[in-house]
């Protein structure tokens, strides 16, 4: 796609995805301006860096000179800046369409996957970093060791994460690729998970036959059916192509059942040993060699909230561990619970967990209700609310949560707002707690103040 010249407006260009694509589209020799809500630390490195952002957004916002203006997934098409797109005939493209029109022409790498994306694709390019093979990227959260969320390398590798939410990684046009995990979600989506499943099939379809697949052994069946590229396995089942053995911290990789590198597994957790396994396939196949890999992948320290240590808190009661982690799936959360206890050994894990989405509570309540078993209380604030209806809000509630888990003798309480949740954790916090905020809203909020308490 020829940019060089283009004048493109982001609409929304404060969010992970769209600053980087920003990012990406001038290296091309694009100009880029932008537009968002909010002045956040984003906005401010952006025009730091020399790309304009408005901090409003009207029809006065779109640029006099624009060519094109690029939306984010949550812009609506009666949002004014796309108005008046329209009212000038400007072509108004989304995000993934943008992002898959770039790979084409080259080394597209996309990582898909219900949960792991972004670690994964932040533990592949900080691998691909070290190894000198220098690519650009697109990473949906903020990874300070490989130079945030995105990079515009030298190479023709293009790594982004596929995200499966409204299809849009059927945009894509990856060369090589990865499917991490197929599970629900999305359900106000699709219909159900066979739904799910034959989208993770058209995606892999749109692979070339000169291309790759790297898929989790247990899902292959029905995603890799037909397909005419390359396809391998991943996973800790022993007929898995790559095989993953985690003891302890160790994790081994073999291929074929030969052991090819062995490491330190850089954050705690089964799965985060194997979404470093897959990264450190994805590196090799692209060319960097084991001995390589080995030392980047124990140097990896990690991504804001994925399982990040904020650090010990002195409160009266005595010192508190605080992690703060952007789980927002039964999966994730019961994963991550299992991981921080085995390793931290705490005398408690208390979580506060904030649902995000009402539809995705409603259609997944059961399995949320099994997945906080690890831990030793729970604190359910109110469910963020994103993109849902008014109706489907008034269907569920955090209550419904809270209900469900005492029931299963769970100890869990509803409680609003933010602040008032952080003076009851600095209130009933002991000596040698853990404390982990989860959630892929704005929970977070709770861990930080407590840090400042």
């Amino acid at each position: 796609m020829e940019l060089a010249g283009q004048h493109l407006h982001f609409v929304g260009i404060g969010g992970c995805g769209m600053s980087g694509l920003a990012r990406i589209v001038r290296g091309r020799g694009a100009h880029c301006t932008g537009s968002d809500m909010t002045d956040t630390d984003v906005t401010r490195a952006l025009i730091a860096d020399g790309i304009p952002v408005v901090l409003q957004q009207t029809a006065e916002s779109v640029p006099a000179d624009c060519d094109m203006l690029v939306i984010s997934a949550a812009i609506k098409s009666d949002h004014p800046e796309v108005r008046e797109a329209s009212r000038r005939n400007l072509p108004v493209i989304k995000y993934a369409q943008l992002l898959g029109r770039l790979m084409i022409g080259h080394a597209g790498i996309a990582i898909a996957g219900t949960h792991g994306k972004s670690t994964t694709t932040s533990m592949l390019c900080h691998l691909l970093i070290q190894s000198e093979l220098d690519p650009s990227f697109i990473v949906g959260a903020t990874c300070s060791q490989i130079g945030g969320g995105s990079r515009v390398g030298k190479s023709d590798m293009l790594v982004a994460e596929a995200c499966e939410f409204d299809r849009s990684f059927h945009h894509f046009h990856p060369t090589h690729a990865a499917v991490l995990n197929v599970e629900e979600d999305h359900l106000d989506i699709y219909k159900n998970l066979d739904d799910i499943i034959d989208a993770f099939h058209v995606f892999a379809r749109k692979l070339p036959e000169h291309g790759s697949l790297l898929i989790h052994h247990d899902v292959r069946t029905r995603i890799a059916a037909g397909l005419d590229c390359d396809v391998q396995t991943i996973g800790f089942a022993p007929l898995a192509d790559w095989q993953v053995l985690v003891n302890g911290s160790s994790v081994v990789l073999k291929e074929h059942g030969s052991p090819v590198a062995q490491w330190q597994n850089p954050m705690p957790g089964e799965h985060m040993a194997y979404n470093a396994a897959v990264a450190m396939v994805l590196a090799h196949q692209r060319g960097a060699a084991w001995s390589q890999l080995v030392s980047a992948i124990e140097s990896f320290r990690g991504l804001d909230r994925r399982m990040q240590v904020l650090g010990d808190v002195k409160l009266e009661s005595g010192r508190v561990k605080v992690i703060d982690d952007y789980g927002h799936h039964p999966t994730e959360i019961d994963t991550t619970l299992r991981a921080l206890k085995r390793h931290y050994q705490p005398k408690r894990l208390i979580c506060v967990f904030q649902p995000h989405q009402h539809s995705r509570t409603r259609f997944l309540l059961d399995q949320f209700a099994t997945s906080f078993s690890a831990a030793d209380m729970v604190i359910v604030p109110e469910i963020y609310f994103v993109r849902d209806s008014e109706a489907e809000r008034q269907s569920v509630s955090s209550r419904d949560l809270v209900e469900r888990l005492t029931k299963r003798n769970i100890d869990a309480s509803q409680l609003d707002p933010f602040e008032k949740i952080t003076d009851h954790l600095a209130w009933i916090a002991r000596d040698g707690d853990l404390i982990v905020t989860m959630g892929a809203g704005p929970v977070w909020k709770v861990s930080h103040a407590l840090m400042n308490k």
